[in-house]
């Protein structure tokens, strides 16, 4: 999972709401998120470094969060790791999500149409807030080799196929609003990095219903994406083929995109079926 590239967490968390207990909750979800995020040992000095948070009070966060088994204190003294209790909401979230559950069927079915490994994604946010897509499904291609992406993983809108058909499928002004506050950090050398570029691209996508992730994100992938829409008519997520270069097939659209569409297309029918599950409820 790539890193974002933000300002100091804890200046950011100065500018949080007028709720009360907002800046102290803040707190603990960032360690929470930097212990998550994090490719080595995790200890509370290496927190402190990241956060910017005062060592002792990165004490008491860690203290209460093991306390509430949020955290635990593996073998190895000092480190660090997601608790059972954070890893029970978060099954249990997955579990009942309304949406992975209204699409998982189709999911199977796209995945065993095309061979390849199919990803469901939300956006990480209200339209203007975030700048990434959430995987909450993801079915493995049967092929031995296998995509490193799993549920849970944060993934940068402009550089991937579900950021950009969800960007694509987006009014007018919703849209501005979200690329307003996108970051558009490269990730390869195919990674759009401009707004004309990456608007040059959603319009391409607008027209021909489906966008595409050509090495952008992660070099030796290519990815093709379908909106999900909501009975509103409001994108709610997307769908994707991955695949690895080598081995795609040679006719993409026939292989990748048509049943692509086909599946995108059933699910945002039984959602519109099912007109309770809204932007607001389907997670």
């Amino acid at each position: 999972m790539r890193k974002k590239t933000e300002s100091s967490p804890a200046v950011a968390l100065a500018d949080t709401g007028a709720v009360a207990g907002t800046a102290a909750f803040g707190k603990f979800m960032l360690v929470l998120q930097h212990v998550a995020d994090a490719s080595d040992a995790v200890t509370v000095a290496s927190l402190a470094r990241a956060t910017g948070f005062p060592r002792p009070t990165v004490h008491r966060i860690v203290a209460a969060l093991l306390l509430e088994r949020m955290l635990v204190e593996r073998q190895q003294a000092g480190t660090l790791a997601l608790g059972p209790r954070l890893i029970q909401l978060a099954s249990r979230s997955w579990g009942r999500s309304e949406l992975r559950l209204a699409a998982v069927d189709e999911l199977k079915r796209l995945r065993d149409l095309t061979g390849e490994t199919v990803h469901l994604a939300v956006p990480n946010g209200k339209v203007g807030q975030g700048s990434s897509m959430v995987f909450i499904e993801k079915l493995e291609s049967p092929s031995a080799v296998r995509m490193s992406s799993r549920i849970g993983t944060d993934v940068a809108m402009h550089a991937t196929a579900v950021g950009k058909a969800y960007l694509a499928a987006l009014e007018d002004d919703a849209l501005e609003a979200q690329l307003a506050g996108l970051a558009l950090p490269r990730f390869t050398p195919h990674t759009l990095t401009t707004l004309p570029k990456l608007r040059a691209e959603l319009q391409h996508t607008r027209m021909r219903g489906w966008s595409v992730d050509d090495e952008e994100n992660e070099a030796g992938i290519h990815c093709f994406a379908a909106v999900v829409r909501g009975s509103q008519g409001t994108p709610l997520a997307a769908i994707s083929v991955s695949t690895l270069l080598f081995r795609q097939k040679a006719q993409p659209e026939q292989a990748y995109v048509a049943p692509l569409l086909e599946v995108a297309a059933a699910i945002s029918q039984r959602l519109v079926l099912t007109p309770e599950l809204e932007a607001g409820d389907i997670l």
